[in-house]
């Protein structure tokens, strides 16, 4: 069977996809990639002539792949298929217009399984529609089927496909960074996040979080060294220090057998004196951690973040001690907040003096408690439909249109704040102006120099700069 995987466009490694890519190769399928921002996927699906054509979504892309996936349809007979978070947690997806199965939750076993099945079923015919993890759209009827166990020992998948990437996409291929991925899940409920409706639909399935050995996970950063650019590794797990048994055994073998600076994400509570050690010994250069909001109730009550301003403040000591750059990640126009409650987390930002502060406008994804909540409790105008992939930069809540703007302007100056608090006073003017390019401009600057220098500093020569900013304004445009 031949599947084509289509995408908007590469911000970075797409590790569903190459996951799924290494799992349908090892099983015999054949597997090509088109990236709607460098080639028509059209053009691309008449070439390849898949039986499959898949597409991973999140939240605020699904529109766009929908429209794209009628176009491809007019065009060649494929069997259409969608997964990623939105239809796992959007499982009516199934019922629009050119979709003809979603994958709810993991998909390595469920794709095999399906190309298996439309290949035996010859001509593109799916004769067995009870595959777990599917729903399927057949002759107009809908079958939906129970998900499959959680893949226990995440060891036993192929390495993901990263040819399959940066054969496409020579900037990826050409970066001295690339992502992996160390384990899945997430032990924690915060509301604004899908982890507690992932595990409602996995319950009984399976442990929740489960991280992969450390030699499986060597092993895929050393077969990337030997083959591409690699001077940075960035670790994209949501949360990466969870076990110390784990991080004791990688503090061992990484340097001897890697020897290259890494980014991982951390938790404030979570950071310890001994966790920091581990991390320095494994070279790790920096981290991330989330503040979100300095406010008590606003960050344990609404957020259930379970920890305390104690605990922030005293995990960005011990990281600055230990020579560890981090960052911190903050909500500001949350529901029920006001604006003083976005200068106090400001204010617990400074104090903390992170390498760099991200600041993001609260978005109220559908189907997370905290969306819910802001939806049944008024907080909201206009509709989920409204929230965009990118969509941090604006508020879609009910505060005032000076509310809106303050906050929007908040959001461009909050990390130069907090590398300058005496900008303070200043800003508290600057963010009643309209907002403006320059505003914006001055954040991305500060932003892209706090990034490269502090965080992921690897070196690079004029044609890889002008490369990359020729690259992402291309896609972002």
């Amino acid at each position: 069977m031949r599947v084509l995987f289509v995408t908007q466009q590469i911000d970075y490694e797409p590790q569903g996809i190459m996951h799924l890519s290494s799992a349908l190769k090892a099983a015999g399928h054949q597997v090509a990639l088109a990236v709607a921002a460098h080639e028509d996927p059209v053009g691309a699906a008449k070439r390849f002539k898949p039986g499959i054509v898949g597409y991973s979504v999140i939240t605020g892309s699904q529109r766009y792949y929908l429209q794209l996936n009628r176009r491809i349809k007019q065009e060649v007979d494929v069997f259409s298929v969608f997964g990623g978070p939105h239809p796992t947690f959007f499982p009516e997806m199934i019922e629009e217009e050119g979709v003809d199965g979603i994958c709810i939750g993991e998909g390595e076993g469920a794709i095999v399984d399906l190309a298996n099945a439309l290949e035996d079923g010859g001509s593109g015919r799916l004769q067995n529609p009870s595959i777990p993890n599917w729903h399927f759209k057949l002759d107009g009827e809908i079958i939906r089927n129970p998900v499959r166990p959680y893949v226990d020992d995440l060891d036993s998948l192929p390495l993901p496909d990263r040819d399959l990437v940066y054969h496409k996409d020579r900037i990826y291929r050409r970066s001295k960074i690339k992502h992996f991925i160390a384990g899945r899940g997430c032990p924690y409920n915060c509301t604004y996040c899908f982890n507690h409706a992932l595990s409602e639909i996995y319950r009984g399935r399976g442990r929740r979080f489960r991280m992969r050995s450390v030699d499986n996970v060597i092993e895929e950063v050393r077969r990337v060294k030997a083959k591409y650019p690699l001077e940075f590794v960035v670790f994209v797990d949501d949360v990466f220090v969870l076990s110390e048994n784990w991080l004791a055994e990688f503090a061992q073998k990484y340097p001897q057998e890697i020897g290259l600076p890494f980014f991982c994400n951390t938790r404030a509570n979570l950071v310890t004196a001994e966790q920091v050690r581990l991390l320095r010994e494994a070279g790790c250069y920096s981290v991330s951690m989330g503040i979100e909001t300095a406010d008590d109730r606003l960050r344990n009550e609404l957020l259930k973040r379970k920890m305390s301003k104690e605990q922030i403040l005293r995990a960005a000591r011990l990281l600055r001690e230990g020579g560890i750059n981090f960052t911190t990640t903050n909500m500001i126009g949350l529901p029920t907040s006001t604006l003083e409650d976005d200068f106090q987390t400001l204010a617990l930002n400074i104090e903390c003096r992170p390498a760099y502060a991200h600041a993001f406008i609260f978005q109220p994804y559908p189907r997370t408690e905290l969306g819910e909540f802001t939806r049944e409790h008024g907080w909201m105008v206009g509709t989920f439909d409204d929230i965009g992939e990118v969509a941090w930069d604006t508020s879609v809540l009910n505060f005032s249109p000076g509310h809106k703007r303050q906050l929007t302007n908040l959001q461009r100056f909050f990390a130069l704040v907090v590398e300058w608090p005496w900008l303070l006073p200043l800003v508290r003017r600057l963010i009643r102006l309209p907002a403006n390019p320059f505003f914006w401009l001055v954040n991305k600057l500060w932003k892209g120099y706090a990034i490269k220098k502090r965080v992921h500093p690897v070196r690079l020569s004029l044609r890889e700069y002008i490369d990359i900013a020729w690259h992402f304004m291309r896609i972002k445009s």
